[in-house]
């Protein structure tokens, strides 16, 4: 397959969530077939969903990679559970989550996959992070990030460092 650049959202709010998305990057770095092209800062958010659980740590990071869709979310999957990620109850807390947000030009919808990410538009905290690496990215049937950003104004999201790696 030939290389694609493909966007992930990492979040985590258990066990030192900045560590666990410090670590996530660097798992990233080292996934056979991929290449970690850029990393935006580290951003805290309130939760999504139930409330009783601490703020999450959010970024996102691109990848060129020849993996398929499939192959690529299998890799992500595989990365979490060792970060001992327990899926205990929707939009709960978590030691790290991994959405593949894009994957190039290309739309998937099957009962495994969604991309590009369903919710992709309405979260602060996932657009946040992915406009600061890739403003201008191209996502089949929506605005770019640097748009959807703008459209979103002021929210609650607070940029806590600088980025990680710029490849």
């Amino acid at each position: 397959m030939a290389t694609v650049l493909a966007a992930v959202g990492i979040g985590s709010n258990l066990e030192d969530p900045e560590a666990q998305v410090r670590s996530a990057l660097q798992a990233l770095e080292t996934l056979p077939g991929c290449q970690l092209v850029s990393a935006s800062s580290l951003y805290r958010s309130a939760p999504m969903g139930p409330q009783d659980q601490p703020d999450y740590i959010n970024a996102a990071a691109l990848l060129e990679t020849t993996l398929g869709p499939h192959a690529l979310l299998d890799a992500l999957q595989a990365v979490e559970r060792a970060h001992h990620r327990v899926r205990e109850r929707h939009w709960g807390p978590r030691t790290l989550d991994l959405d593949l947000l894009t994957f190039g030009r290309i739309c998937v919808a099957d009962t495994r996959l969604t991309v590009p990410h369903p919710g992709l538009t309405l979260r602060a905290f996932v657009v946040f992070p992915l406009a600061e690496i890739a403003p201008e990215l191209e996502i089949p049937g929506l605005p770019a990030p640097g748009t959807l950003r703008e459209r979103m104004g002021e929210t609650d999201i607070v940029r806590l460092t600088p980025p990680p790696h710029q490849g």
